[in-house]
């Protein structure tokens, strides 16, 4: 029986109508890649946000190239430069209930949601196979972090909250049959937020004080086919999926960097062997495409465990 005194709003969300004259404007000023191709977002992490948790973090990313004032008008409808936005709690470690079963080793769940106003398209309120799928990456990755053997029948609880995602397309752009989370149009997008879901989880679990291995980052590379000829490629780090109309293939991890350990590798798309010249522009080996865009992607997780080593310090008691 539904609720007669209270106004709900529709369930699939709206977008403001963008008429055709509108979509041809703002098509010649789509956001670019203004960074090099070595060159990552600035990142802005700060830990101890959430007096309630156990730990907590928040991360966010500096926003996509906005398009070319000349051809777009300030403050479109049809495109939003986008900046992720991610916050994460920790809740634990807390001893199990007397009636569940002895545990040698600490038990780790994690959880994945985006927020209703997260996206373009409105988010419902229970977990779609995106957010169960990021969650199901996350806890891959964070299993390889965690020295589960110090804390025997306890449980923790990790909850990331993606406040807001990335855009891969104009509005009125998407492709057809578009859904989010599908395996096609939408997945650069949540491929990209599990690098940056890495590093926030690595941040909290440090603010709680679970001891670790080592501080596990998440790192993005792309490997994009160029306009003359789709033969060609090269690969970028970090990329932002709505700079980018031409990923052929994109690669994230989770690296230790003290270690020198992968504890979590997601691989999507065409990695056959073409010519792909590295994010330095040096000249392409006899290594396999494959095994350049990992390198590439470890190589952006390296440039990320400088940030999380500083946030990590801040949340030592004592620390700078």
């Amino acid at each position: 029986m539904s609720d007669r005194r209270r106004i709900n709003g529709p369930s699939g969300g709206t977008v403001p109508p963008c008429y055709a004259t509108s979509l041809q404007t703002e098509s010649r000023g789509r956001p670019h890649r203004a960074r090099k191709n070595d060159e990552l977002r600035k990142i802005f992490l700060k830990t101890g946000l959430t007096p309630s948790a156990s730990g907590s973090a928040y991360l966010e990313l500096h926003p996509a190239t906005a398009p070319d004032s000349r051809n777009s008008r300030k403050g479109s409808l049809a495109f939003r430069p986008s900046a992720p936005k991610l916050a994460c709690a920790v809740h634990g470690p807390r001893p199990l209930p007397r009636s569940a079963q002895f545990s040698p080793h600490i038990l780790l769940s994690t959880h994945v949601k985006f927020a209703p106003f997260a996206s373009r398209q409105r988010r419902g309120y229970i977990r779609d196979v995106t957010e169960r799928d990021l969650a199901a990456h996350l806890d891959t990755a964070m299993r390889g972090m965690i020295i589960a053997e110090r804390w025997p029948k306890s449980s923790v609880e990790v909850v990331i909250t993606i406040l807001e995602g990335a855009e891969e397309y104009l509005a009125g752009e998407e492709a057809p049959g578009y859904s989010v989370g599908s395996g096609g149009a939408g997945s650069w997008a949540t491929m990209a937020l599990l690098a940056s879901c890495v590093t926030v989880a690595s941040a909290a679990i440090t603010d709680a004080g679970i001891d670790c291995l080592d501080l596990a980052a998440g790192g993005v590379a792309a490997l994009l086919a160029t306009e003359t000829d789709s033969e060609d490629a090269e690969i970028v780090l970090d990329p932002c999926p709505s700079e980018h109309a031409n990923i052929r293939a994109l690669c994230v991890v989770a690296y230790m960097a003290a270690r020198d350990e992968i504890t979590e590798l997601w691989v999507y798309g065409d990695l056959s062997d073409s010519k792909s010249p590295s994010a330095d522009d040096s000249e392409s080996t006899s290594q396999p495409v494959a095994s350049r865009v990992m390198d590439q992607a470890i190589r952006a997780a390296v440039a990320g465990h400088f940030v999380l080593s500083e946030a990590a310090k801040e949340a030592i008691p004592g620390g700078p």
